[in-house]
């Protein structure tokens, strides 16, 4: 089974422009990331997906494996699914380019030891600090007896009215593809609750489709302002020095 990690870095950012390029200790935060998931021995190869020659400018000077993608693509499994038509592979998994914390043993969480078809699967772990569960950029999960996911919303769900013995749960920033779940995705319209809540995963829950969440003991961070650009730096240095 041949598995590829797939980094996709846009500069044209809204919350933070450029973000991927962005400075950590003299290397772009997207290098990190790329070290991180070359970590992953299960990969066959690790790839950049961008649209922006910058970006493809600091993969080049860095000794990092890049694929040009357009930039037409409104969501990142649109990008991937471009990805799927260039290079050939059982299984895509997506490692967002803005966390460059992530645990290589959380990357690997996601791949399937076997393929048969259709299969999409995503990494997610408990919220322990109450802040990020009113944060409308950590997307929360709501799953069934099952692991899959029944629902994704920006808004802080379940609610408690019957118990407080709950968790709230997050979706991170690593999604696995099998080509048929990529076309799938690709060759469907966007659907009503994806429209209001702007998760392009809701687009496989609204359609029936499985979409297996995985619990992971984790942390890590998505860079999504300058402040969380300063906190990772902070952390960084921290793991430099030991």
């Amino acid at each position: 089974m041949k598995v590829i990690g797939v980094i996709p870095a846009r500069y044209n950012s809204s919350r933070f422009q450029g973000k991927p390029l962005a400075d950590i200790h003299g290397k772009p935060m997207v290098w990190w990331v790329y070290q991180q998931a070359n970590k992953v021995k299960e990969f066959n190869k690790v790839v950049i997906a961008t649209d922006d020659e910058r970006i493809k400018a600091a993969c080049e000077a860095l000794s990092m494996d890049y694929v040009m993608t357009g930039d037409n693509h409104k969501t990142m499994s649109s990008r991937i699914h471009e990805v799927s038509e260039k290079i050939v592979s059982d299984v895509y998994v997506v490692v967002n380019g803005d966390e460059p914390l992530i645990d290589p043993a959380a990357i690997k969480a996601v791949i399937p030891d076997d393929l048969e078809g259709f299969y999409a699967s995503n990494i997610m772990s408990a919220i322990k600090d109450p802040t990020e569960a009113i944060d409308i950029t950590n997307i929360k999960v709501i799953v069934a007896k099952d692991g899959h996911a029944l629902y994704m919303t920006r808004s802080p769900a379940p609610y408690p009215k019957s118990t407080l013995d709950f968790k709230y749960y997050k979706h991170l920033g690593v999604v696995a593809y099998s080509k048929q779940a990529l076309d799938f995705y690709a060759s469907t319209e966007i659907g009503y609750n994806e429209s209001i809540e702007d998760i392009d995963y809701l687009r496989f829950i609204e359609n029936r489709k499985p979409f297996k969440m995985i619990e992971v003991d984790t942390v890590s961070i998505s860079v999504d302002t300058t402040k969380d650009l300063a906190y990772v730096r902070d952390k960084m240095e921290k793991l430099l020095k030991m």
